[in-house]
């Protein structure tokens, strides 16, 4: 017997949905895809005045949910970090109007993961996935908006979103894997002579310093804690990219709703906080996100957000951490270069063979660039030791 058609819904507040039936979805252990992480942002203010409305879609069968899509109307494209800026600049000079768009992601975080959120176990998953891509192609018509974009699919979405009308664009992040290292020691002798000497001596002059580094993980994090953070934060966002997203409350949030999650580092100088760097913690992939400092530290910054969160991640036994967007920097200091993914739907047909042929030439460029810097990783086994 052939499955109903699922019944599609939008929601645009996702603190409407119970948190168990969100949750209940696929989510690949994905801390960025909870409940209580989405419905936080929209809650404690994160979305507000940074032009993400959402919209997200839900599919249910005989009253059960069984796929959702996190979807967002856009005014603007700042936190996507997937830049259509030139896009949007060409779609507008030939008299279009490129914005509202729709955007599948997480906001503000360029973070692979599941986008077509499906209960695992329905017999037509494949199915519900098709019926929540023709809604959202559908409801771009709706809301007269020219495009919907899914930023960072995981591989496995990508089947699912095979149609010839999608174009597929290639990025490139910088990630490090854990086969099983011991410690911060077995994962070094596994780099050249001359990557491990580096390391070691930027890990020297971070020690030097005489700071004191605390490590504090969800509920041990403390009102105070992330007073403390949040304020480094601010900091740095406001000095490098304009008004600061995520808000103190939301911070808090995490500790409460997410305990196994959060993972805060702070640094003390002579017993006044200095630095700090945030991450998430998944299944199995450590999430590098932010990090501030109230002056200027030799390595400090590496200290906190790569070394001491690999070491981490070793001592947890995940076996992966995404430190983040760009940074060709962490080469040298054992991250590899890994294809990210977004997939993209131009109304305008005449657009959309334009951005086509744009993104042919970018593919075949972002291919050589990864193939190229593959080669030059800091394992022995791509140089002499």
């Amino acid at each position: 017997m052939n499955s109903p058609a699922p019944d599609i819904r939008v929601i645009r507040r996702l603190s409407d949905l119970p948190a168990a039936q969100w949750n209940a979805l696929a989510l690949g252990g994905d801390p960025f895809l909870r409940h209580e992480f989405l419905a936080g942002l929209e809650v404690h203010g994160c979305l507000e005045g940074h032009g993400w409305d959402p919209v997200h879609l839900l599919a249910f069968v005989d009253g059960e949910l069984v796929g959702a899509l996190p979807l967002y109307a856009r005014d603007n494209s700042y936190g996507e970090f997937v830049f259509d800026w030139n896009w949007a600049e060409a779609y507008q000079r030939a008299g279009g109007r490129y914005y509202p768009k729709l955007v599948t992601a997480v906001p503000f975080t360029p973070v692979a993961g599941a986008r077509l959120l499906l209960r695992d176990g329905h017999p037509a998953r494949a199915a519900v996935a098709a019926q929540l891509v023709t809604a959202v192609m559908e409801m771009t018509r709706e809301l007269d908006a020219s495009s919907w974009h899914c930023l960072f699919p995981q591989d496995s979405d990508l089947p699912l979103l095979e149609r010839p009308e999608l174009l597929v664009r290639e990025g490139c992040q910088y990630h490090w894997y854990n086969p099983g290292y011991a410690d911060f020691e077995d994962f070094l002798a596994g780099l050249t002579s001359k990557r491990r000497k580096e390391i070691r001596r930027e890990r020297r002059d971070c020690a030097a310093l005489g700071l004191e580094i605390e490590l504090l993980e969800g509920a041990a994090i403390s009102d105070e804690h992330w007073a403390v953070f949040h304020a480094f934060y601010c900091s740095t966002f406001e000095r490098k990219f304009g008004e600061p997203r995520l808000t103190l409350p939301f911070l808090r949030h995490l500790s409460a709703a997410l305990p196994a999650a959060p993972v805060l580092l702070l640094a003390k100088d002579q017993g006044r906080y200095v630095a700090g760097a945030f991450a998430l913690r998944g299944a199995t992939t450590l999430y590098g996100r932010h990090w501030g400092c109230s002056g200027y530290y030799r390595n400090l910054h590496f200290e906190l957000c790569y070394y001491r969160f690999i070491d981490y991640a070793i001592a947890a036994g995940l076996q992966h951490f995404d430190a983040g967007a760009q940074g060709e920097h962490k080469v040298p200091r054992g991250f590899i270069p890994i294809k990210t993914w977004s997939v993209h739907w131009l109304r305008d047909s005449g657009f959309r063979q334009a951005v086509a042929d744009f993104l042919r030439r970018e593919t075949r460029a972002m291919d050589r660039y990864v193939e190229e810097v593959s080669e030059h990783t800091a394992y022995r086994e791509n140089q002499d030791s």
